[in-house]
């Protein structure tokens, strides 16, 4: 055995250089006897600079910030790292506020956005002015919210919120611009009904169904006969009534707190809106009340999607009962109650994160090739919620269709296996996370926490409140969900739908079995 090589340098003692002499240990032998030397890894070497390690910054940087200005305007804020921010204003308007109103002025508001202002004289201007600061702008209306959001270079913030304020509170509504808006109503329409995919007028009739004429149950697009009726003095009165400024939120994401509650004093402060200040109509407080029922329309479906692939004719059921609101405690284990039970379309492909072993693939689409389509979907508001069941099949298989969501509506309330459940909470805490990594999606995030509970519950909050969920906890939602009356949308070739009657005795059963039909002639 030969000695280890030691390398030789000026300066050195048997090859260990003079500046690591303090760290010596006694020779250690090796393989011939030789002694190579262990050096100490704790003491600081002589004439190197000192190590700067990196810290992690304090938490408190990374938290979400809330500021309430003088006249009940939220501002909120949540840093995160990079060259971009996403800011936006936050409404608490949206269709189930329209009862006292013509139906559809939410609708238009959306389409109406970012067009001329008092400072800007055309939506070209605005989208220049954006594109200096790299940004882009996006309104949308949902049942309780309007949101108008720009994401731009973090740089231009003040520009941008100067921008979302004219947008907000000084647009211009020119006839022109309500002309043209109407027209594109009306194209949405059209293009709503000849949709292959139904999902959109399918959620519309299932809220109109669940909570008849009332709040949420209102209708989220214009109808048509409304396009030639809402004009500038309609949407003056509605805006008048709910932008005010305590029923608003400034939300950011990738900026300084301080520099957008500066921002917000500047430009949202004792600004005079273009509608005046005079008190609208009192503002509607009203609680959703859940009725249940059946909308049913009937519609060919046969030449939806013609082509090289035609889509097969349809019949789409959608069946709903009242889950709560996400308010409530209980939102957590329906958010895990509809993870688990997923579902998606017969052609969907993947894995176990992609949803292939959730309730309605494993019992349902693998069970019956007939079934094109079976999907849980759960809609949540600030006094309500609504878990729904979608399917399709062909017509002359819709009896078994709903029998078939009715026994796994019943299944719910059965036994929950530890494994599926495991899954169901791991699966909505990646999408979770895996959701919140986008920056448009944290800044809706924290705008519409702040705007119903002036807070924000952090990921790691949400994160640690879906891991106490017990099988528990679904039985008992489940239970208390079934002794509702069903909400049921129904659209296509409805020859073979069973009653509503019947629907309720099934999901009211043991086994979600439909009554037995019997019939003298076949």
């Amino acid at each position: 055995g030969r000695a280890l090589p030691v390398c030789h340098r000026p300066g050195s003692a048997d090859g260990v250089p003079v500046s690591l002499r303090c760290g010596l240990a006694a020779g250690r032998s090796y393989s011939g006897g030789s002694a190579y030397p262990s050096v100490s890894l704790t003491c600081p070497l002589p004439g190197v600079p000192k190590a700067v390690f990196a810290a992690a910054e304090s938490r408190e940087r990374f938290e979400t910030r809330v500021t309430v200005l003088e006249n009940g305007l939220r501002v909120a804020s949540q840093n995160k790292f990079g060259q971009f921010c996403t800011v936006g204003i936050l409404v608490n308007s949206g269709s189930r506020h329209e009862a006292k109103y013509l139906s559809g002025i939410s609708h238009f508001l959306e389409k109406l956005a970012f067009s001329s202002t008092a400072q800007f004289g055309s939506k070209d201007e605005i989208l220049l002015t954006l594109e200096k600061h790299g940004g882009i702008c996006d309104c949308q209306a949902s049942r309780d919210t309007i949101m108008y959001a720009v994401s731009a270079d973090a740089r231009g913030l003040d520009t941008v919120v100067n921008l979302l304020a004219d947008v907000t509170l000084q647009p211009r509504l020119s006839d022109e611009e309500i002309e043209m808006t109407r027209m594109a109503i009306r194209f949405e329409l059209e293009d709503l009904n000849m949709r292959p995919d139904p999902e959109p007028l399918l959620t519309e009739m299932i809220h109109a169904a669940a909570f008849r004429d009332n709040t949420v149950g209102l209708n989220r697009f214009c109808p048509v006969e409304n396009t030639d009726k809402i004009n500038r003095d309609v949407l003056h009165s509605y805006l008048s009534s709910y932008y005010t400024p305590d029923r608003m939120v400034l939300a950011g994401v990738g900026i300084e707190h301080e520099h957008l509650v500066e921002c917000a004093r500047k430009y949202l402060l004792g600004v005079q809106p273009v509608w005046g200040s005079g008190q609208g109509r009192a503002v509607d407080r009203s609680v959703a009340q859940y009725t249940g029922g059946i909308i049913k329309v009937e519609k060919d479906m046969s030449d939806v999607s013609l082509g090289p692939t035609p889509i097969p004719e349809l019949t789409h059921i959608m069946i709903g009962l009242e889950s709560c609101s996400f308010l409530e405690d209980d939102f957590i284990p329906f958010a895990v109650l509809n993870m688990m039970m997923g579902g998606g379309g017969s052609f969907s492909a993947g894995g176990p994160g992609k949803g292939m072993f959730t309730r309605l693939y494993l019992n349902v689409l693998n069970r019956h090739h007939w079934m094109y389509n079976a999907t849980s979907y759960h809609h949540s508001y600030e006094d309500t919620g609504l878990l729904c069941i979608h399917a399709s099949a062909d017509p002359k298989q819709v009896r078994e269709m709903v029998e078939i969501i009715t026994r796994e509506f019943i299944l719910m309330a059965g036994a929950v296996g530890e494994v599926e459940l495991e899954r169901a909470k791991t699966q909505l805490k990646s999408m979770l996370m895996m959701n919140l990594e986008s920056r448009p999606v944290i800044f809706e995030d924290v705008g519409r926490q702040v705007l119903a509970t002036s807070t924000r519950k952090l990921p790691h909050e949400l994160c640690a409140l879906i891991s106490q969920v017990k099988p528990t906890d679904i039985k008992r939602v489940v239970t208390k969900m079934l002794h509702k009356k069903p909400a049921v949308a129904a659209l296509g070739d409805l020859t073979d739908l069973p009653t509503y009657e019947h629907i309720q005795a099934a999901l009211s059963s043991k086994d979600g079995r439909l009554p037995r039909l019997y019939r003298l002639f076949r």
